[in-house]
C-alpha cells in the first residue's frame, strides 16, 4: 500500500474516523489532502461559529483541484449516522413544509462540530458554502439574520475596485445603521456582512434591501458599479451581486478554501486593509492557510460579531 493511500484511525471529540489518501495533493502546489484535514482542525475554533446551524454545501475534488470536482447538498448515504442533518424542500418548491417526496427535498449536513467538519474534509470537501440563515427549532429556516454583498469585478476592474466600492458599501449601510465587515471571497473580489438578526426582517427583506442599495450604489457611480448581472454590463465595473440574499442561495463560508490553482482562503479584512486595498498599497488577494491562522492568532476572528 502506498502511503498516499494508507489509513488512519482517529478519534476526534468523541467520533471514531478513518482518514485515507493523506499524501493525495489536492493542489498543484503539492498541498495535499492532510494539510486540508489540517488546517481545517487548526482554523475549527472560529469557523465553526460561522457553520453553525446552516445548513452547507459543499464542493468537492477527490482528483485535486486541477480535475473536475462536483457540488454536493445532499448528505452522502454512507454518513456516519451521528452527522446532524435538516431536510429541507428545494430550489422552487417553497420554504413552508417540506414535501413528502425524496425527489422534491434536500437532506443537508449542518456542520456544528469538529467531527463533521473533518468528516467532510476526509471527502475531499474543499469548499464550504452556507447560507444567511440558520434551521430553528423544529428544523425550520428562520428569517435571515446576515445580509451579504458580494463584489465581483470585472476585467479590467481588479481587487483594488472591489476595495473602493466595499467602502461606498460600508457608509451606506452604515447609514440605515447596519455595520458592515469585509472578507475576501478568496477568489478575485471582495464579500460584506453584516448582522441583521436584530432588524427582524421578513425572509424576503434582506434580499430586497441588498437590490436596493446596490440600484442606489450603481445610480451614484455608474462608471464604476454595476447591479444588474447581465456579463455584457460588467467589463471595467464590479457588481454588486444582492441574490445571494436569495433562501435559496448561498455564499463561500468565512475561513473556506477555494478551489483554485492555489490553495487560497476566503478571509475576513480589516477596514484599515481595505482603505489600503482601494489606494493600491495592498493586495488583499491569495491569503493561505498558514497566512490566515497567523492573522486569527494575531488578530482574532474579525467575523466574530455576527456569530454572537
Amino acid at each position: 500500500m502506498s502511503p498516499e493511500s494508507e489509513k488512519v484511525s482517529v478519534n476526534v471529540d468523541g467520533r471514531e474516523l478513518v482518514l485515507s489518501n493523506l499524501g493525495k495533493a489536492l493542489y498543484p502546489s503539492g498541498f495535499t489532502k492532510g494539510d486540508l484535514i489540517d488546517y481545517y482542525a487548526r482554523i475549527a475554533p472560529v469557523m465553526l461559529n460561522h457553520l453553525r446551524g446552516r445548513p452547507v454545501t459543499v464542493k468537492r475534488f477527490p482528483n485535486g483541484t486541477d480535475a473536475s470536482g462536483f457540488v454536493e447538498k445532499n448528505v452522502p448515504r454512507h454518513a456516519p449516522e451521528w452527522i446532524q442533518t435538516v431536510t429541507l424542500p428545494r430550489k422552487g418548491t417553497g420554504w413552508g413544509a417540506a414535501k413528502q417526496s425524496d425527489r422534491d427535498t434536500t437532506r443537508y449536513t449542518i456542520v456544528n462540530d469538529l467531527a463533521t467538519l473533518t468528516w467532510l474534509a476526509n471527502l475531499a470537501s474543499i469548499e464550504f458554502h452556507s447560507p444567511m440563515w440558520q434551521v430553528g427549532a423544529g428544523n425550520t429556516p428562520q428569517a435571515p439574520d446576515l445580509v451579504v454583498f458580494d463584489l465581483d469585478p470585472g476585467e479590467p476592474a481588479a481587487i483594488t475596485e472591489c476595495c473602493d466600492v466595499a467602502l461606498r458599501l460600508r457608509d451606506r449601510a452604515g447609514a440605515d445603521g447596519i455595520d458592515l465587515f469585509a472578507k475576501t471571497s478568496g477568489s478575485k473580489g471582495l464579500q460584506c456582512y453584516g448582522r441583521i438578526r436584530q432588524l427582524e426582517w421578513v425572509p424576503e427583506r434582506s434580499n430586497e434591501y441588498a437590490h436596493e442599495i446596490a440600484e442606489e450604489l450603481e445610480g451614484a457611480c455608474p462608471e464604476l458599479i454595476v447591479s444588474k448581472m447581465a456579463k455584457a454590463l460588467r467589463p471595467g465595473k464590479v457588481l454588486i451581486d444582492w441574490s445571494q440574499n436569495n433562501m435559496a442561495k448561498t455564499t463561500v463560508t468565512p475561513y473556506s478554501l477555494r478551489a483554485l490553482d492555489h490553495p487560497s482562503v476566503s478571509t475576513p479584512v480589516t477596514w484599515d486593509e481595505v482603505e489600503q486595498g482601494a489606494a493600491g498599497r495592498v493586495d488583499l488577494l491569495g491569503i493561505d492557510p498558514a497566512q490566515v491562522l497567523d492573522r486569527v492568532e494575531r488578530l482574532g476572528d474579525l467575523f466574530g460579531s455576527l456569530a454572537d
